[in-house]
């Protein structure tokens, strides 16, 4: 008739690394919970399970050291864990305590147990419904329904969390346990940070103490509520509640300013508080999240870095080669030389090459080598070129003046006071307020994106380039986003138009960093007269990736693939518009296709279809970047999907309120995409 204690714990915490064995006055925490759960009269028996990944060690060696037994198991299975380990024991009964309790009472858990024994049933917690602190969780099941529910439970969550098959199933009897008052509103778990400085200031109180009840720390928080404010914010359960992915970006928020390095790619413009932020696995154009979940991307491929798709076998394969042979040395490269050669090719009009890794980086140096080269440091500009100072100092004089090109509210803060009126911007197919500009200003430099939201009008490209040519200005496009999709190259061959200079980056290593910045000899030349130099922009992967994207590229014709479909996408969004009465107005080249409901609840809206096609399976929103693996069959079903999610709009555009249908807050508006 032994009675089992299970109490899981793993030293990799997504929210919290290490935290069980994080000291509380000299003492691990998991030490802390082993010794007050052993007080507990009515258990015979603890083990300690957790994972077999090494970084376990340390914890199941302090806790055998402690004369407590340890079962190692599966990283992702617990409900394998706790079925093998009470396999060991045989016992009669189980009681699940986790790691993150360490103020576990056990008068509460001999309580639970006590009654679950009077009771006859299969499963009692105390936690349906919660009227306990989070943080003093007990659950008590049969052995035999552990085996069961083993046996049975397939879903990832299921085996995740251990319980939920054996609450929900409907084949267990269930009881409930309560306190006379609800208190479940207090949270005395640890998951994050805060919620340990919380638990830390109650051990303190009650130095030296370790047996002190649930109760006297009811009575501390009555007393004194300012040693539990730090986790006030944080809702119960919450971990239970989201994915690995937001658990981690929840972490990520603490060490990196702003939770990563690319301001697209925050979950916070997608759907805050559930997008799954973090992949483990992508190819083609399927995506896997850090719970193992599956989603076909029909939204934004990597910020349009994967025209051939994630994950080319081809530009994979010649990276791997690359890394087997080696990737950096005392020499240069030869890849760089016969890329440089390819690009050149592609764009008969320009001579030589500069390379870097990233677009805002290929920004700078184009403009570095622009104003070598006229001589003057004015530039206009039109479009959205990165985030170095030279582009931010457009905002110095007023903060509006880069709102128009995609991303209003850029802040020039740490940009130098002294950058002030060395940048301008214009309206894309406005030529006289360019025309304006390079008459009151000293212009020795126009750099501009060929297209982005609406095609050039009235001549608009060609009187810009007779306007640089007459005035001695370096003409600079911006193809770091547009490059390779309509054309092999830079749009600007569509239109017959050619630059000074261009830069491409994005799709030109097919998800490997190489950016390059092109151009006319005299004005290339420059670049000798300046210092523009940096170690990493010589290691190898880079160019070699980008000659084998090339290669796939011409050889599969994939700009003509990619434009078509962005085109049917399109039409099919207009369609669906239609259908259900909607307002939506499309914008961008084809295979940067996006749409926009003319609506004051536009990004509501844009939240709601978020919300709901990442329950079918899909990363989707308002915009499709398209790549090659974006097959018919996928649209289709896409499409299919899509479909009841407008219709619901459409109901909220009567007067259904949109804010009852939203799970998280309203996404973030991102880069501007409709004129």
């Amino acid at each position: 008739m032994t009675i089992l204690a299970i109490v899981q714990a793993r030293m990799s915490s997504t929210r919290f690394p290490n935290k069980v064995m994080q000291p509380i006055l000299g003492m691990p925490m998991i030490e802390l919970l082993l010794k007050r759960l052993a007080l507990a009269k009515q258990v015979d028996r603890i083990i300690l399970v957790t994972s077999q990944d090494t970084n376990n060690q340390s914890l199941v060696n302090h806790v055998q050291g402690l004369g407590y037994e340890v079962y190692q198991g599966n990283e992702d299975d617990v409900l394998d864990r706790y079925y093998q380990a009470a396999c060991i024991v045989q016992p009669e009964t189980v009681v699940r305590i986790t790691g993150d309790c360490p103020l576990v009472d056990p008068a509460i858990v001999d309580r639970a147990i006590t009654t679950f024994q009077q009771s006859k049933v299969d499963y009692l917690s105390n936690v349906s419904p919660p009227t306990y602190p989070d943080g003093l969780d007990v659950e008590v099941f049969t052995f035999q329904a552990l085996a069961q529910t083993w046996e049975l439970a397939t879903q990832i969550y299921e085996r995740e969390h251990v319980t939920p098959y054996l609450r929900e199933s409907g084949k267990f009897r269930l009881l409930g346990i309560n306190h006379t008052e609800d208190h479940s509103d207090k949270r005395w778990t640890v998951d994050e940070p805060e919620d340990f400085e919380v638990i830390t200031n109650i051990f303190e109180h009650f130095e030296p103490r370790r047996d002190f009840s649930w109760l006297e720390v009811l009575e501390l928080q009555q007393n004194q509520p300012e040693l539990f404010t730090a986790n006030q914010h944080l809702t119960r359960n919450q971990g239970a509640n989201i994915g690995k992915g937001q658990k981690l970006w929840k972490r990520a928020k603490r060490v990196i300013p702003g939770g990563n390095m690319l301001l697209s790619k925050r979950t916070e413009m997608f759907l805050p508080e559930q997008w799954p932020a973090y992949f483990s696995k992508a190819k083609g154009c399927h995506v896997w999240d850090l719970d193992g979940r599956e989603y076909i991307d029909m939204s934004i491929m990597g910020i349009g870095t994967n025209i051939l798709g994630y994950g080319h076998p081809e530009v994979d394969e010649a990276v791997r080669k690359t890394i087997d042979a080696g990737n950096m040395s005392t020499l240069n490269c030869s890849e760089e030389v016969y890329l440089a050669e390819r690009l050149v090719e592609l764009h008969p009009w320009a001579d030589m090459v500069r390379f870097a890794r990233t677009g805002g980086e290929a920004n700078a140096i184009a403009i570095r080598i622009a104003r070598a080269a006229s001589g003057k440091s004015k530039v206009a500009v039109c479009g959205y070129h990165g985030w170095h100072d030279w582009y931010l100092a457009a905002n110095l004089s007023n903060e509006s003046n880069l709102a128009g090109h995609l991303l209003p509210g850029l802040e020039p803060n740490g940009v130098p006071e002294s950058l002030k009126d060395t940048v301008y911007t214009f309206t894309y197919n406005c030529f006289d307020e360019l025309e304006s500009l390079v008459q009151a200003h000293d212009i020795g430099v126009i750099k501009m994106e060929v297209c982005r939201s609406e095609p050039p009008k009235n001549g608009f490209l060609e009187k810009v380039r007779k306007l640089a040519s007459d005035r001695h200005i370096v003409l600079i496009f911006d193809e770091c986003t547009s490059g390779f999709r309509e054309t092999l190259g830079g749009l600007h061959k569509l239109y017959g138009v050619e630059p000074d200079m261009a830069m491409f980056g994005k799709a030109l290593g097919n998800g490997y960093a190489i950016t390059a910045t092109i151009g006319r000899r005299e004005v290339m030349e420059a670049a000798q007269s300046t210092f523009i130099s940096s170690t990493f922009w010589t290691e190898r992967i880079g160019p070699t990736a980008g000659l084998k994207t090339l290669e796939v590229m011409e050889r599969t014709h994939s700009w003509e693939q990619i434009t078509q479909t962005g085109k049917a996408i399109g039409e099919r969004w207009l369609k669906l518009a239609a259908k259900h009465n909607l307002n939506v107005q499309i914008a961008g080249i084809p295979a940067l296709i996006c749409f926009g409901f003319a609506s004051p609840n536009h990004l509501a809206y844009k939240t709601l279809i978020t919300q709901e096609m990442l329950a079918q399976g899909y990363l989707a929103a308002t915009s499709v970047y398209v790549c090659t693996e974006h097959t018919q069959d996928i649209v289709n079903a896409y499409f299919d999907a899509l479909d009841p999610i407008f219709g619901v709009i459409a109901e909220c555009e009567e007067g259904q309120d949109i804010a009852t249908l939203l799970n998280s807050p309203i996404c973030h508006s991102g880069f501007k995409r409709l004129n």
